[in-house]
């Protein structure tokens, strides 16, 4: 799950809305080009971090109601990828059944997406990880897809409480604490870091 990092051009690049899949295996229309996906629980931050990561404040939509990301919706960012808000597992405000089937679309999506080049996988860093969040775990170790891990709303928790909580998440996920990226929408703390970790994985 190991996830290079190495410096990357900066400036700003053109983002803009593709589409919005509803099955892991619909095609898209323009350019065969790599997949970034971004996975979490519902209200971890997955449209905002979208959002940081290209610097717009409204490319993604983020709601305060859970559960609003009901398909992939695909981004196109510069010329070299697509970046992919997939709907968020756990609770939301929707009946079993549809959440059975967003949960769904994002295990075939990590498991069969052949252009898929790499997670951004999303945590609240004021929680500790749920049965959801290690069972998507097991989901990238299986697929061996290269995973970064963002640790999201760090402006919620205190600087010297910030590596004692990653510690604790990385020790239940068996991953390593200084791989992982501490990010803020609010404050847009480590939009530099994640921008420049997707970037030169991408190339």
């Amino acid at each position: 799950m190991s996830w290079p990092d190495a410096p990357s051009p900066r400036g700003l690049l053109v983002s803009e809305f593709v589409a919005a899949l509803p099955r892991w295996d619909t095609p898209l229309a323009g350019p065969a080009l790599p997949e970034i996906a971004f996975v979490g629980r519902s209200n971890v931050g997955k449209s905002s971090l979208v959002n940081l990561l290209v610097g717009r404040r409204a490319l993604a939509r983020a709601s305060r109601t859970p559960g609003k990301t009901r398909n992939a919706n695909v981004y196109r960012w510069g010329p070299g990828c697509y970046l992919v808000d997939l709907p968020g597992y756990g609770w939301a405000r929707a009946g079993a059944a549809e959440r059975q089937v967003w949960r769904r679309l994002v295990s075939a999506y990590l498991a069969h997406r052949p252009t898929l080049a790499g997670v951004v996988w999303l945590l609240d860093i004021r929680r500790d990880p749920s049965p959801e969040d290690l069972t998507v775990g097991a989901e990238l170790r299986a697929r061996g897809v290269p995973t970064l891990v963002a640790l999201t709303k760090a402006d919620q928790v205190g600087r010297a409480a910030r590596a004692a909580r990653a510690s604790a998440i990385a020790l239940r996920l068996e991953l390593d604490a200084t791989e992982f990226v501490l990010t803020s929408s609010k404050t847009r703390e480590g939009a530099e870091d994640l921008r420049d970790s997707v970037l030169a994985h991408v190339g």
